[in-house]
């Protein structure tokens, strides 16, 4: 359900957020029966899970364009990243560890397991001038940016 601030501006609950943030019709706020929404955990099946949603900045300086991404937890060895037709995918899985003993959360926040990103990157890049460092649980790619100085006249037929 929306609630309303001093500004008037409108916020939403977390089941809406959560609803908007991962596109799901279902957890739409309760109809006029009463019936609450239902939680997105109660109807997700753990082999159904969908990949995690990896968060980014894209910027570009003079010469390179950058995509960082917050990988902290994940081995590189655990990292899959490709490029195809101007489009960067990120690839991993986070693992939670060896948590024997476990009988019962009591809050459980972090995301664990495989996280998925496809970027569109906004500029032509030389695939030949790509350099991927992780570092401090930040994963940088920077890629050589293709000169676009000169305008190109096209010819009408």
């Amino acid at each position: 359900m929306a609630r309303r601030n001093r500004d008037d501006d409108l916020l939403l609950e977390e089941d809406e957020l959560t609803a908007a943030f991962l596109g799901d019709d279902d957890l739409s706020p309760a109809d006029n029966t009463g019936a609450q929404p239902t939680s997105a955990a109660d109807e997700w099946d753990e082999e159904e899970a969908l990949p995690g949603q990896l968060a980014v900045d894209v910027y570009e300086t003079k010469e390179r364009l950058v995509v960082k991404a917050r990988t902290a937890g994940v081995n590189k060895s655990e990292l899959d990243v490709s490029i195809s037709d101007n489009q960067l995918t990120i690839r991993g899985t986070l693992s939670a560890g060896n948590e024997d003993g476990v009988e019962n959360y009591f809050l459980q926040e972090c995301y664990w397991g495989e996280f998925s990103r496809t970027i569109a990157l906004p500029v032509p890049v030389k695939e030949e001038e790509i350099e991927a460092v992780l570092k401090d649980g930040v994963l940088t790619i920077s890629f050589g940016k293709v000169k676009q100085d000169t305008v190109k006249k096209i010819q009408i037929l």
